[in-house]
């Protein structure tokens, strides 16, 4: 499965408690958990996970968000900073870390508001 950073953006939203929440009917529950595990290796969230017998994961609980997914989040809320951050990610061919990302859209926040 490939990371899709629009799924973590929504993710994030909703972790936060952004309202109205996001629209995740698009993503099937194995991609939602499959990110939930990247977002918590990233250390955006802090998250409590459980695995079935075979040691698939089955659910996932995020407790909160870290302040590396706040500042994914802060950065990434802004949808003209997003769009911008989208079409930078398409010019490097589709691919990007999340640290990394994390610090472009800071490169264009303060770019957009004049920093």
């Amino acid at each position: 499965m490939k990371r899709d950073l629009e799924l973590i953006r929504l993710l994030l939203q909703e972790a936060e408690g952004e309202n109205p929440k996001p629209d995740l009917s698009a993503y099937s529950e194995e991609a939602i958990l499959y990110h939930y595990e990247l977002m918590e290796e990233a250390e955006l969230v802090i998250a409590d996970f459980i695995k079935g017998q075979s040691g698939s994961l089955v659910s996932a609980r995020i407790e909160r968000l870290t302040n590396a997914g706040h500042d994914f989040l802060d950065a990434a809320r802004n949808e003209t900073i997003w769009k911008s951050f989208k079409q930078k990610i398409v010019k490097l061919g589709g691919g990007i870390s999340i640290p990394v990302a994390v610090e472009l859209l800071k490169e264009l926040a303060k770019k957009h508001f004049g920093f």
